[in-house]
C-alpha cells in the first residue's frame, strides 16, 4: 500500500472516531455472548450515565474501539491531562498479528492515540514476554504501532525492572515482583487478547496481568487460578479492553497456525475485570463457571459475574 493510500485510510478512520455515535446499528441488531445472552443493541446513554460494559462487533479493531469507548464516557473519562498511562497488551509470543497470539496492533495504536489526544503526558507499553522479548515486540507489529502512535515501548525482560510488593488481598499469592512502571503510572489500561490457554482455560483480562510480574513460575506451581484471582486484587485496571478480533480456539496460548483461529471481529470493554472476563467467556462459547479464576476473583470482591445487573451496551457495526 502506498504512503498516500495509508494516510488517506488513516484520515478516514480518525474522522470516523470523531463523528460516529450509533453508526451501523439496525433496529433488530443484537450481540450474542455465546449461547447465553442475546439482547437488542442499546442506545447511547444520557450524558453522565455511562454503561458498565460494552460489547461490540462487526468492524476493524480500531474502529470498534472508537465507537465502544464513547459508551463509557470517552477516553477523557479515564485519562486526564499530564497523566502517565500504562497500556498492557499481550505481546508474549514471537508470531505475526494474523496468528492471533498477541493483541491486535491496530487496537493498541488507537488506544495510545486516544490517550495522547486526551492529554496524557506519556503512554508506556510493555510485556514480560514468553518468547524473546525483542522478537515479540517487533514481529507482533505492536512495537511499530506504539511508535507510530507516539507511545513508548519499554522492556520487561529483566528482574531489575520489577519491585517487591505485598498483595494483601491474596490467599495464595501474598507477594509479587511488579514492573515499576505499573507502580508509578496514573492510569492502567489492560488490553488482553481472548484465546484458549491450556492451564488457565482462557486468556482474558485477569490472566493478562501475569505479564506485569516477574516470577510467573510461582503461579503455575501454586494453584494458577487462585494466584490469578489473588493478583487481580492488587491493582485493578482503570479500563479493560478484550480483543476478540481473531480468537484462538485451540492450541493456545501460542497457537500453531491460523487454522486455530475464528474471526469474531469483536471487543469487550469494562472497568470490571470479572464482568469483562465473564462476558468474554460467553463470547468464546465457554461457561464462565468452567474458568475457576473468574469465580475466585468474584469471591475476593474484584468484580461481578452477574451480567444481568449491569448496564450493557451491545453494538453491531
Amino acid at each position: 500500500m502506498s504512503l498516500k493510500k495509508t494516510r488517506d485510510l488513516d484520515m478516514k478512520r480518525r474522522q470516523f472516531c470523531k463523528t460516529t455515535i450509533n453508526f451501523g446499528l439496525g433496529a433488530g441488531a443484537y450481540f450474542a455472548f455465546g449461547a447465553g445472552i442475546n439482547a437488542f443493541a442499546a442506545a447511547t446513554p444520557e450524558q453522565g450515565s455511562p454503561f458498565d460494559l460494552v460489547a461490540i462487533k462487526g468492524s476493524e479493531p480500531d474502529l470498534m474501539f472508537c465507537r465502544a469507548i464513547k459508551s463509557l464516557g470517552g477516553m477523557k473519562h479515564f485519562v486526564k491531562p499530564n497523566r502517565t498511562v500504562v497500556v498492557k497488551p499481550n505481546i508474549g509470543w514471537d508470531v505475526p498479528p494474523e496468528r492471533g497470539g498477541n493483541t491486535n496492533p491496530a487496537l493498541v495504536q488507537e488506544i495510545i492515540r486516544q490517550c495522547l489526544d486526551a492529554g496524557a503526558k506519556d503512554v508506556y507499553v510493555f510485556d514480560h514476554t514468553c518468547d524473546k522479548w525483542s522478537n515479540c515486540y517487533a514481529n507482533s507489529g505492536i512495537e511499530r504501532a506504539v511508535k507510530d502512535a507516539g507511545g513508548k515501548m519499554v522492556p520487561g525482560n529483566a528482574e531489575k525492572y520489577y519491585q517487591n510488593v505485598n498483595v494483601p488481598g491474596g490467599k495464595t499469592l501474598t507477594q509479587a515482583k511488579v514492573h515499576e512502571l505499573l507502580l508509578e503510572s496514573d492510569v492502567f489500561i489492560n488490553v488482553p487478547i481472548l484465546k484458549n490457554h491450556g492451564g488457565a482455560k482462557l486468556t482474558m483480562s485477569m490472566k493478562n496481568l501475569m505479564g506485569v510480574v516477574w516470577d510467573r513460575g510461582f503461579w503455575h506451581r501454586n494453584n494458577l487460578h487462585q494466584c490469578i484471582a489473588d493478583f487481580a486484587t492488587f491493582r485493578k485496571p482503570d479500563l479493560n479492553v478484550v480483543d476478540a478480533y481473531h480468537v484462538m480456539k485451540k492450541n493456545g496460548p501460542r497457537g500453531v497456525s491460523t487454522a486455530d483461529l475464528v474471526t469474531m471481529k469483536s471487543q469487550i470493554l469494562s472497568m470490571d475485570m470479572v464482568a469483562a472476563d465473564t462476558a468474554a467467556s460467553k463470547l468464546f462459547g465457554m461457561d464462565p463457571a468452567d474458568v475457576p479464576y473468574i469465580g475466585l476473583a468474584q469471591q475476593l470482591g474484584v468484580g461481578t459475574m452477574n451480567l444481568s445487573k449491569l448496564n450493557i451496551d451491545r453494538i453491531i457495526l
